[in-house]
């Protein structure tokens, strides 16, 4: 069926009472998405940051397939933790099989923005819920216009024009000592995530809005000042970014999709008991170059 021609489907967009988000209730996507409803998506998502898909119950295919509306998709250079069936997919999980892991175990343990690593970061990302712990197992998500709308104006004038280090190798040795199931990167792997400039500052490309574009994960430095200056300002904006009240904080319910702006926000996985399963399914959309 062309999309043009596509049933529209009734669905409601609630706005969730945080600094940020909103439901989406009554869209089936299993179905196909016509183009007047997937701009209506498309909408509140640069609205409100993050959608959260109530009760959807799609396929890994038919999640790849909704993302590719919005871009092109990214591989994750953790190529091991891909779903077989569909490569688009990276699996997140802390579930291990003949003593292996299925997926990446710790993603999401410190602030970040996905991807900004990369030359071309991410556009947003979906994270579909498999398996959700009894206990535990929430995602935070922090606003970033807010932040940078809310920060001193000294701290603004001095940081707005600047730019920063972000490394994907930057927590990773870190992160291995925590969880020795994170695997050691190939030489091909690390060459794959050579560290990148960004903006300390970004527009939104769509919006053209501003917003923060550090995080404790990712960034190592700000460039072109002095080392004391350049960890005196990440401390500092790291800890103004991710204030309580910029936060929403998803408590995950069966079958939820998330679908976040990588270019408006920063998230953090708040962890579970090792001993409680949990899986989703990750596809991140492609954006551009940061300005």
């Amino acid at each position: 069926m062309p999309l043009d021609n596509a049933a529209r489907q009734d669905f409601d967009i609630r706005p969730l009472n945080a600094p940020l988000g909103a439901e989406v209730l009554g869209l089936d996507l299993s179905r196909p998405l016509g183009t007047a409803d997937l701009a209506r998506v498309h909408r509140a998502h640069l609205d409100h940051h993050v959608l959260v898909f109530r009760d959807t119950r799609i396929t890994p295919a038919q999640q790849v397939e909704f993302s590719r509306r919005f871009g092109e998709l990214q591989i994750h250079v953790l190529r091991q933790f891909q779903l077989p069936t569909q490569p688009e997919v990276l699996v997140i999980s802390n579930i291990r099989e003949n003593g292996q892991p299925i997926g990446l175990g710790d993603a999401g343990h410190y602030w970040h923005s996905d991807l900004s690593y990369k030359a071309v970061p991410s556009l947003g990302s979906m994270l579909h819920a498999q398996e959700l712990p009894e206990e535990g197992g929430d995602t935070l998500f922090a606003n970033q216009h807010l932040a940078w709308d809310t920060l001193a104006p000294e701290l603004q004038r001095e940081v707005e024009h600047l730019q920063a280090e972000h490394s994907y190798l930057a927590r990773y040795e870190d992160l291995r000592k925590l969880n020795p199931w994170r695997p050691a990167l190939t030489q091909a792997q690390i060459d794959e995530v050579v560290p990148v400039r960004q903006p300390v500052v970004r527009t939104h490309p769509e919006t053209g809005r501003r917003a923060l574009f550090v995080s404790e994960h990712f960034t190592t430095r700000i460039l072109d000042i002095p080392e004391v200056r350049s960890r005196e300002l990440l401390d500092a904006l790291f800890e103004h970014s991710t204030k309580p009240e910029f936060i929403y904080r998803h408590q995950w319910r069966p079958h939820d999709m998330v679908f976040w702006d990588n270019r408006s926000l920063l998230h953090l996985a708040a962890g579970c008991p090792e001993d409680q399963r949990r899986k989703l399914y990750r596809t991140t959309i492609a954006g551009d170059v940061p300005f």
